[in-house]
């Protein structure tokens, strides 16, 4: 078999098997967060969390299904291995990237509902009153 279409792959294998196991992590451990950001809303933030998790697999399958390509033909083992390593390293940083923004996202929300719901830090008097 041809070196090209080992690496091909090598690529498809892991970077199918690492969106699953980040998918999965991020659905089986986001849900308590998004119930918190959904206050404790248990059936919005199931359904936000699957949707999440839908959306997650639609782009980082077609990120990973774009860059497959490859504009070289590695010679060599080696060349290869930093052909399969340059492209892996591009998946994971974007899956990362992902999370990151998903965290951000949820935590404005979070923080949103969180300060609506604060009490003023000053009980309010019927008047102000001025000195002159």
């Amino acid at each position: 078999m041809d070196i090209k279409v080992i690496t091909y792959l090598v690529y498809l294998a892991v970077s199918i098997a690492v969106t699953v196991w980040v998918a999965r992590t991020l659905h089986r451990n986001g849900e308590a967060f998004l119930i918190e950001a959904f206050q404790s809303n248990a059936a919005l933030a199931a359904s936000v969390n699957h949707l999440l998790v839908v959306g997650f697999y639609l782009i980082n399958l077609g990120y990973v299904s774009l860059m497959l390509k490859a504009g070289i033909r590695p010679a060599s083992t080696a060349e290869a291995i930093e052909l399969l390593s340059s492209k892996l390293g591009m998946v994971l940083l974007v899956l990362g990237g992902m999370h990151f923004m998903n965290i951000y996202i949820f935590n404005r929300i979070r923080h949103g509902n969180f300060i609506e719901h604060l009490e003023p830090p000053v009980q309010p008097e019927d008047r102000i009153t001025t000195v002159r």
